[in-house]
């Protein structure tokens, strides 16, 4: 059976810098399926008694001799050790050839490890919220192992495309024994992708010598991003309750549905976010914590008369923040009661109102999509465009109750 491995084996010389007039060192380069490494054979030749396009010294002097009689040893016991890898069946790469030539023993990575690798080297990068989604894929992945491999881990070869697909399938059956819902396709597909890449990086790190989700296709199911309608919006913009929890949180709510803030940008807003524009007004300026980028929103009358309510509020001041902050998950459930009283149908959360300032505060009111792309911290316009079809599908519902009002006149 023919190997579909490719392997190649070059004599290269390096000279050191701070001796260029010097021995250059000589390499053995290993090629293994595109992959390349090198080892230093500790021998040194003239630069000029090198040849490179046939990777060994030339000349007849002794030492050429006993140095190309060494460079075609070492070439043969990288061949042997490469050989025994096929024949032995086990994962071929430029690091196992390495380490097998060497006499290591080549560290096993299993797929536990590689999650671990990843969520650790990640772990400063990535915004908590995101950490928290792969830490929910992890725990998953070791279920899997466990419930349906009846193991706790599993070497990174025997990765395939048939163990992703059972992942899937796994994740799609899943049936929580908590209060929590099973998960919704585009709910699996968010592991899949999560998946993936820490596989990706097994790709990248040499530890996979193929990419089992090279055919693979992620399936996300369309959705319509819920916002409020401009007479929802008003409905929370007048009314007022006694109770001050309910209110604070209403407000916040609403602050988000006039700026295009996501809870945690909100939350963290003091008064050195509040800047004087280029037109003379007040800017709301600040960074988005899940990208890292800049935003600056012009403040509507509404967003600042919710600032000025609780500029001088206890629990704001105490805080140093423009608001009194309470966790996002209490505020989920003041948002339902609110909801409830309120007699709309749709379940609030900050990303409804996030979406709300995308559609009905801005779109719907001609503001350039590349102006709201901009205030909403958008790395990507495509992203706004999403918001831009359900702006698309309000105009076609406004133009057909056009057309019923102008055939009812005629």
């Amino acid at each position: 059976m023919k190997s579909r491995n490719t392997f190649g084996i070059h004599f290269v010389v390096r000279i050191p810098k701070q001796q260029k007039n010097g021995l250059a060192t000589v390499y053995a380069r290993i090629s293994v399926n595109g992959r390349r490494s090198e080892i230093s054979l500790k021998k040194k030749v003239a630069p000029k008694d090198w040849d490179e396009a046939k990777g060994r010294a030339k000349g007849k002097r002794e030492e050429i001799q006993k140095l190309n009689g060494h460079i075609e040893r070492v070439r043969t016991l990288i061949a042997d050790a490469y050989h025994e890898l096929v024949q032995q069946r086990k994962t071929v790469s430029v690091g196992a050839v390495k380490s097998l030539f060497l006499g290591e023993e080549e560290e096993t990575m299993t797929l536990r490890k590689l999650v671990e690798y990843h969520n650790r080297e990640t772990a400063h990068k990535l915004a908590h919220g995101t950490m928290k989604n792969y830490y929910t894929t992890q725990r998953y992945i070791e279920k899997f192992l466990k419930e349906k491999c009846r193991r706790n881990d599993m070497s990174l070869s025997e990765l395939n495309y048939r163990f992703i697909m059972d992942f899937e399938s796994y994740l799609q059956k899943y049936k929580p024994k908590d209060h929590h819902k099973p998960l919704g396709n585009n709910g699996v597909m968010k592991h899949m992708e999560r998946l993936r890449k820490m596989v990706n990086m097994a790709v990248t790190m040499d530890w996979l010598d193929k990419d089992p989700f090279a055919k693979y296709k992620l399936h996300f199911d369309k959705s319509e991003r819920g916002y409020l309608t401009k007479e929802e919006l008003n409905v929370l913009a007048y009314k007022t309750f006694s109770i001050e929890r309910l209110q604070s949180v209403l407000d916040m709510f609403l602050f988000s549905c006039y700026t295009g803030l996501a809870y945690i940008d909100m939350a963290n807003l003091t008064g050195g976010n509040i800047v004087k524009g280029i037109d003379g007004g007040d800017w709301l300026v600040t960074n988005r914590q899940k990208t890292e980028t800049v935003v600056r929103v012009p403040l509507l009358p509404q967003a600042s008369v919710l600032i000025g309510k609780y500029h001088d509020h206890p629990k704001a001041c105490n805080s140093d923040r423009l608001f009194p902050v309470i966790s996002n998950q209490r505020i989920n459930g003041y948002l339902k009661e609110i909801a409830d009283i309120c007699g709309i149908g749709k379940t609030l959360t900050f990303h409804i109102a996030r979406h709300t300032f995308a559609t009905t505060v801005t779109l719907s009111n001609g503001v350039p999509i590349e102006s709201v792309s901009k205030m909403l911290g958008h790395t990507s316009i495509r992203t706004t465009q999403i918001y831009a079809k359900v702006v698309e599908h309000k105009l076609s519902e406004d133009m057909q109750n056009l057309r019923e009002r102008m055939a009812m006149g005629s």
